[in-house]
C-alpha cells in the first residue's frame, strides 16, 4: 500500500506543533500500525530526518503504552490497541492522521509522546493495599463471592493507556479511575481502605487537571479492555458512601 501521512511535529513541550505530511509505500497489510511507522522513521533516519517520537513498550496490547489518536480516533478505527491494530483496517491511497492524547493533564513532551504520569500520581493517592498480610495466603482462604470477583477482575483489565481521557470530549478520567478504585474495593483485602483510597484517589485525579464527566460514553466506546461505563456509577457510589460515612 501507498499511503500519506499527516503526523503532529512537536520539537518539545514548549515548541509549537503542526502536522507534518510524508508519502510511504510499500507498506503491507499484515503490518501492525507501529511496524509502519517503524518503517516511516527508518526512512527517515536515512535520509538524516529526525524520526517520529511515539510511545510503545509490549506491543502486544497488554501494558498500554502504544497512545496514539488515529483520524480523530484513540487508537484507531478498531477497538483495540494501536500495537495491536493492522494496517488492513486501511485502503491503498489513504491519508491518515496522527496525532498525540489530546487532554490538558497529558502535556506533549515530544512529537506523539505524552506525559501521563497524572494516572501514576492517581494510583500513588490510594490504588494499593497496605495491609501487611505476610507471606501469600491459600488461594481459598478468603471466600470471594462470584459475582464480585467477576466484578473485580473486570475493572482489573484496565491497562491505563489514557484512550479514555482521550476520547472523552472534557478530557475526563473517570473510567481510569473508576476501573483502579472499583476493582480493589470490592474485594475483601481492599475493605479496610475502602472509604480513603476512593476519596484520595478522586481528589488526586480532580487536582491534576482532569475535565469532569458528563457520562457521554466516548471513554468505553474507546477502551481496548471494555471497561464498562456502569464503573463509574460504581465509583460513585463509592464516593458518597465514603463522604457520608466520613461526615459522620
Amino acid at each position: 500500500m501507498k499511503l500519506t501521512l499527516r503526523v503532529w511535529r512537536q520539537k518539545n513541550a514548549d515548541a509549537p506543533g503542526a502536522m507534518s505530511t510524508y508519502e510511504v509505500d510499500g507498506i503491507s497489510q499484515d503490518m501492525s500500525f507501529l511496524e509502519m511507522l517503524d518503517t516511516l522513521n527508518e526512512e527517515l533516519i536515512l535520509v538524516g530526518d529526525d524520526p517520529v517520537a511515539f510511545d510503545h513498550d509490549c506491543r502486544e496490547g497488554i501494558c498500554g503504552a502504544c497512545s496514539l489518536v488515529i483520524n480523530g480516533d484513540a487508537h484507531g478505527p478498531e477497538r483495540t490497541t494501536t500495537c495491536q491494530l493492522h494496517m488492513r483496517s486501511f485502503q491503498d491511497g489513504d491519508t491518515i492522521d496522527i496525532e498525540p492524547w489530546r487532554a490538558s493533564a497529558f502535556p506533549v513532551v515530544k512529537d506523539l509522546v505524552v506525559d501521563r504520569s497524572a494516572f501514576d500520581r492517581i494510583i500513588q493517592a490510594g490504588g494499593y493495599i497496605s495491609a501487611p498480610t505476610g507471606t501469600a495466603p491459600e488461594a481459598h482462604a478468603t471466600p470471594v463471592p462470584k459475582p464480585d470477583a467477576d466484578f473485580a477482575f473486570e475493572h482489573a483489565e484496565c491497562i491505563g493507556c489514557g484512550a479514555c481521557v482521550a476520547a472523552c470530549p472534557n478530557g475526563s478520567a473517570m473510567l481510569f479511575t473508576s476501573a483502579k478504585i472499583n476493582h480493589l474495593n470490592v474485594l475483601p483485602q481492599g475493605a479496610p481502605e475502602r472509604e480513603t483510597r476512593v476519596l484520595d484517589m478522586v481528589g488526586q485525579m480532580d487536582s491534576e487537571g482532569f475535565g469532569g464527566c458528563t457520562l457521554t460514553g466516548e471513554c468505553a466506546t474507546a477502551c481496548p479492555k471494555g471497561i464498562p461505563l456502569p464503573s463509574i456509577s460504581a465509583m460513585n457510589k463509592e464516593w458518597l458512601r465514603a463522604t457520608r460515612k466520613v461526615h459522620r
